[in-house]
């Protein structure tokens, strides 16, 4: 390493604030900081600006209603269609322009104009409807990242009936508990899809949930493995590409929907163990997500935008088909791993395809530190204009290379938290207003209002940590979970509102803290909040600070028992490259952890391991590793996509 990176890393290393760079700002679709002023003064009204990017065939008379809170309506008696907006009002000036490229695992590439992709949605909708899909019917979709998943997606949105995709890395019994609860008669699926250049058989696992869902289910499946993968049909099964064809040329004209009814379905997991069926409705979710899309992504009709996460997740509905489609873009889509069929393959097509944003995972980015530099550095990136975050917490190191390696200092990074529920991006900086504080995702966005209490509900002071709780309405939020009112109220908005007063406070069940500025900084679930001898202590903190040593590329902190402080912090580490597994590096982790939280956050063992348990989305299953700091029986693992790992940490931390 030279004199000069040696500087530009301690540089790095020290810089605590980051202005976003001014060529982008110039050129920024929000740039004015005056725009939170203007939400807090005409809030909710404020909010007509999402709702004006779309296409209304009738307009609001009301902007919110809130006489029966917290069951809240946006846009009321507004009318419209998803589809439309998505496809058709795009056709006269960029209907020959590319609205999903769309790169398989296997190297295949296809491009959908906004033409194409009108032409096959209408198609696909005429069979839908034939098949007996009507208006207010939940279709299930189990698919890959292929490109039939946003076709059945926007069709379904068409005609009027509601779509509920189920993750394809899902278990068979995971799709038919979905389906029985939303009693879904309509399937759409494939034959399997690739992973690391293998195909992977995927109706067999449909068909098994097919077995216990306690109905007939028309089934339509799309042919992805061709020849690797002969699978005969059955009754009640269509093959996609056949009905498109026999529907060749048809056009069905986009079914006039009211602003709250249902647009789609998404089962997110419950603390009672039965998924929850969050319900999104068409005007105020289509018109949040196009607006975040806008404000905080910064896209316009002639960038290349790429989301890679998975449609499967509320990410990829919001950010790679509803808000850049209904914004005009190009929005990318990529069937496979990023290290397949080398470690540079989102780099590549970040240069291919002249990728203007890229908005990914920290636990992606956490892999691309531990894979090296050499990887980005072999490719042009100069496209990328800004690059953004999603999914959980980011720790400053982590940020701070991507900050450098891949936006060359030269693209702002957006640390947005959000979930499910909210339907959109909550907090963030605004790229071309705001300045950046790695670990921090950053204040509330205009019109959304967010405090950090105590468990009394009062605020607590800067620094410290509490929960964090949002408390006003926002257009995007869920309306309700399907059929189950009752356990709405329950889980999100029982636990700080006083409805005597007519307050009612969602609450996201998340721990976080606030700065003097207002930046607020997520902790995690407040299950991911360790009791320590009394003392509460964010994983994401500890963990943080065990990515700050120098050789740690990731880490994951569980809590495990313990007889005098109640709880003790196991962490479980990934060293870098070209770091070995020292037990001088094991006291710099232990040192990192007191000198930035204090000795009350000692780890009690640091158990370093080549690989941390992960579902097949990326997430850190850390339930695993609280069974293994216990010595319970493990819980079940059919849902990571690396299960053999566990059975190592086990042996591990139990000395073998």
């Amino acid at each position: 390493m030279s004199d000069d990176d040696v500087q530009l890393e301690a540089r790095l290393e020290e810089q605590e604030v980051f202005e976003p760079p001014e060529s982008f700002v110039e050129q920024a679709n929000v740039n004015d900081e005056a725009i939170y002023e203007e939400f807090d003064e005409n809030w909710p009204d404020a909010w007509e600006r999402a709702a004006e990017l779309l296409d209304w065939e009738e307009e609001w008379d009301q902007v919110l209603d809130d006489s029966d809170a917290p069951f809240y309506e946006w846009f009321v008696d507004g009318e419209l269609n998803a589809s439309a907006n998505c496809l058709d009002r795009h056709l006269a000036d960029r209907g020959d322009e590319a609205a999903i490229e769309w790169i398989g695992e296997l190297g295949e590439k296809r491009t959908y104009t906004y033409d194409d992709l009108h032409r096959e949605v209408n198609e696909f909708a005429a069979a839908l409807r034939d098949l007996g899909v009507e208006e207010d019917d939940v279709v299930t979709m189990y698919m890959p990242m292929i490109p039939e998943l946003p076709i059945a997606m926007l069709a379904c949105a068409r005609i009027g009936a509601p779509h509920s995709v189920v993750f394809a890395g899902f278990s068979a019994d995971a799709l038919a508990t979905r389906m029985e609860s939303a009693d879904s008669e309509f399937l759409v699926t494939c034959d399997g899809y690739y992973r690391r250049g293998d195909p992977l058989e995927h109706k067999g696992k449909a068909d098994e949930g097919l077995d216990d869902v306690g109905h007939d289910v028309e089934t339509i499946v799309v042919d992805r493995l061709d020849d690797d993968y002969d699978h005969p049909m059955k009754a009640g099964e269509h093959d996609y590409d056949e009905l498109v064809a026999e529907y060749a040329g048809a056009e069905v004209d986009p079914v006039t929907r009211d602003a709250e009814d249902m647009l789609f379905l998404m089962y997110t997991s419950g603390t009672t163990g039965q998924p929850k069926g969050v319900k999104h409705t068409t005007g105020g979710y289509l018109s949040y997500a196009a607006w975040t899309s806008q404000s905080v992504l910064d896209i316009k009709p002639d960038d290349t935008y790429w989301c890679s996460a998975d449609i499967g997740w509320i990410t990829g509905h919001s950010y790679i088909v509803y808000g850049p489609l209904a914004l005009g873009t190009t929005t990318v889509m990529y069937e496979g791993t990023p290290d397949y069929p080398d470690k540079d393959r989102l780099w590549q097509i970040v240069e291919d395809y002249d990728v203007t944003q890229l908005y990914t995972a920290p636990t992606a980015i956490r892999a691309f530190m531990k894979w090296g530099k050499e990887y980005p550095e072999q490719h042009d990136l100069s496209s990328l204009r800004l690059l953004g975050t999603v999914g959980e917490p980011i720790n400053p190191r982590a940020w701070k290379w991507y900050y450098k390696h891949i936006g060359r200092e030269e693209c702002p990074v957006v640390d947005t938290w959000w979930q499910t529920e909210t339907g959109g991006m909550m907090l963030t900086t605004l790229p071309g207003v705001g300045d950046m504080k790695p670990g921090s995702a950053g204040p509330p966005l205009p019109g959304i209002s967010a405090d950090i209490v105590d468990v009394g509900g009062d605020p607590v002071e800067a620094g410290r940590a509490g929960y964090l709780v949002v408390n006003k309405p926002w257009p995007g939020m869920l309306r309700t979970l399907y059929k189950n009112d009752e356990r709405f109220i329950d889980e999100y908005w029982d636990e700080y509102s006083n409805p005597d007063r007519d307050e009612w406070v969602y609450f996201p069940e998340d721990g976080a803290k606030i700065d003097d500025d207002g930046y607020i900084t997520v902790l995690g679930r407040v299950d991911d909040v360790l009791n320590v001898s009394g003392h509460r202590l964010g994983t994401m903190e500890i963990e943080s600070a065990i990515v700050g040593v120098e050789g740690v590329a990731e880490a994951a902190v569980v809590g495990g028992n313990h007889e005098i402080k109640g709880e003790a912090v196991y962490a479980y580490v990934i060293t870098e490259d070209g770091y070995d597994e020292t037990e001088e590096l094991r006291d710099r982790i232990i040192e990192g952890v007191e000198d930035a939280i204090g000795p009350i956050a000692r780890p009690e063992q640091v158990i370093f391991t080549p690989e941390l348990p992960k579902t097949r989305s990326g997430k850190i299953m850390r339930r695993l590793l609280e069974d293994i700091a216990n010595g319970d029986e493990l819980g079940n693992t059919s849902t990571l996509r690396n299960p053999d790992v566990v059975e190592d940490i086990e042996a591990k931390v139990r000395g073998d």
